[in-house]
């Protein structure tokens, strides 16, 4: 499926992590199928999730220790009771926690335990999984997580003499811990298990799964340790730059995240072996990929390592168009937010790949107003905010009285352009609005996050970004928010607005 040969089409944001369940963190059992159901009574298209790959400190899908590594915790409980590696008491005997926020510490304790006395019971000459291990796709992520348990599961570059990874010892090693390694490489192949059962029952639903790249890796990375190459390091095996955004209206200091960056020329000299391997990767999990930070691309924002904030950072140029040559009709998404040059402008442009839209940059105090629905191309994404934002409830009445008259004023105008009821001046009422001009706009696909479909506040914001807040990444839904009334309302909307993802004549 390529975005840009679609019309019409809706989706809902929705991370993973965020599905109810009586466990602590939502995963790929039952109420994954039950939200597939919802979509399809719903007649959404889409299901976007963010980065399913393993987390580390910070919780962030964003800062993996692996591009490949998919995340244990999304191992649904309830299926291991059903192969007879737990019983029903032991899958409910991790500590309850507030159900309305994943505790990752408790998970860190309990559940990886838990995973490794499922494994202790599963039978070590099953074929498929025999096959999945001769297959090697997951041998160095199995290999570094080994690795990082014997380090009691601290960053590679604290691990004193052994932070240069040596493939022999590192072999040695394993071959010594085999009950680990294997353990590890089962993770991947249950969770795979799982998901590929979860995205067949959705395609045959008529939902198409949309997955997200994040553009940078983590530092304490099984890319930046086994691959050093593929960076550009120090002798010793420290970042020469690290990614960050420069200062702007809302952060000072800028953004220092801390990604080792790419060494592009090094790559270019493979024909960007590597990235491209890793897009088709994401590709063979996911009928859609976006592609986080794309601006990046063309040029990325770099800063000396050893900096205490963002603000001593440069601009240098990225591969540009030559990361996709050869490439054709690539489903992707590029997220093109933060600063654009012309020069990122002509890239998205060339690939074809449609851009994002979001309505509360439109609206906001900085009036972006390339993110008016009424100016934008048909080739592009509508969200009314991202998995980085404020919900657009608790958004709206954090404005001043005048902010919030000059909201509703251009959130008026935008509905008359395109023949909407004119939104009601109370905070549900306007959020209400945004989301049914976001189905109205002539973007090719609409995302609404679940927290505005449902108009939530603060307390369902997904992420704050720069802020390494207890709260980022641990919002979960409950069973009583999916509603029929919900249902038929998103029903509604599509219908009135012909989002039912028909093929172009």
């Amino acid at each position: 499926m390529n975005p840009k040969t679609h019309t019409r089409q809706s989706a809902i944001l929705l991370p993973l992590f965020s599905l109810p369940n009586s466990h602590g963190i939502g995963s790929l059992g039952n109420e994954a199928y039950r939200w597939v159901d919802f979509l399809e009574q719903s007649k959404v298209r889409i299901w976007q999730l963010l980065p399913l790959t393993v987390t580390s400190y910070g919780d962030s899908p964003y800062q993996s220790p692996s591009v490949v590594g998919l995340n244990p915790y999304f191992i649904a409980l309830e299926e291991l009771v059903k192969q007879g590696l737990l019983t029903v008491s032991e899958a409910n005997s991790e500590t309850k926690t507030n159900p309305q926020r994943i505790d990752y510490g408790a998970l860190f304790r309990e559940r990886i335990p838990l995973l490794k006395k499922a494994f202790s019971r599963f039978s070590r000459d099953d074929e498929a999984f025999l096959t999945f291990q001769n297959e090697g796709t997951y041998h160095d992520f199995a290999t570094f997580m080994t690795l990082k348990e014997q380090h009691g599961f601290a960053a590679w570059n604290d691990w004193g003499n052994e932070r240069i990874y040596r493939p022999e010892e590192a072999q040695k090693f394993i071959r010594d811990h085999q009950e680990t390694y294997r353990f590890y490489l089962w993770t991947q192949f249950e969770f795979l298990r799982e998901f590929r059962a979860l995205k067949q029952y959705a395609n045959q639903k008529g939902v198409l799964l949309m997955g997200d790249m994040p553009l940078y890796v983590a530092r304490d990375s099984l890319e930046a340790y086994m691959h050093p190459e593929l960076f550009l390091m120090d002798e010793k095996r420290n970042p020469v730059l690290v990614a960050g955004c420069p200062p702007d209206a809302f952060t000072s200091d800028g953004q220092l995240w801390g990604n080792p960056i790419y060494d592009w020329a090094a790559q270019k000299k493979t024909g960007y072996r590597w990235w491209k391997e890793r897009i088709q990767y994401n590709l063979s999990l996911y009928d859609i990929l976006r592609i986080d930070h794309f601006r990046g691309i063309s040029a990325y924002y770099t800063i000396p390592y050893g900096e205490k904030t963002a603000r001593n950072g440069k601009w240098l140029p990225g591969p540009g168009f030559d990361l996709f040559e050869g490439e054709k009709d690539l489903p992707i998404v590029a997220e093109d937010l933060g600063y654009m040059d012309e020069k990122v402008k002509a890239l998205l442009k060339k690939t074809t790949f449609p851009g994002m839209k979001v309505l509360q940059f439109a609206f906001g105090p900085q009036s972006e107003m390339e993110n008016l629905p009424s100016l934008s191309p048909e080739n592009s994404v509508c969200y009314t905010g991202t998995h980085d934002n404020e919900p657009l409830l608790s958004l709206y009445t954090s404005y001043n009285a005048k902010d919030q008259e000059n909201f509703y004023e251009r959130l008026a105008k935008e509905c008359a352009h395109f023949a909407l009821p004119m939104p009601k001046q109370n905070a549900k009422d306007i959020v209400r609005s945004s989301v049914e001009l976001c189905y109205a706009s002539p973007s090719n696909i609409a995302i609404l996050p679940l927290w505005d479909l449902l108009a939530k506040g603060h307390e369902a914001r997904i992420n704050t970004p720069s802020l390494l807040s207890s709260n980022n990444w641990t919002y979960r839904y409950q069973k009583e928010d999916f509603t029929d009334e919900l249902s038929a309302w998103i029903r509604k909307e599509i219908e009135s607005t012909n989002r039912q993802g028909e093929e172009k004549k």
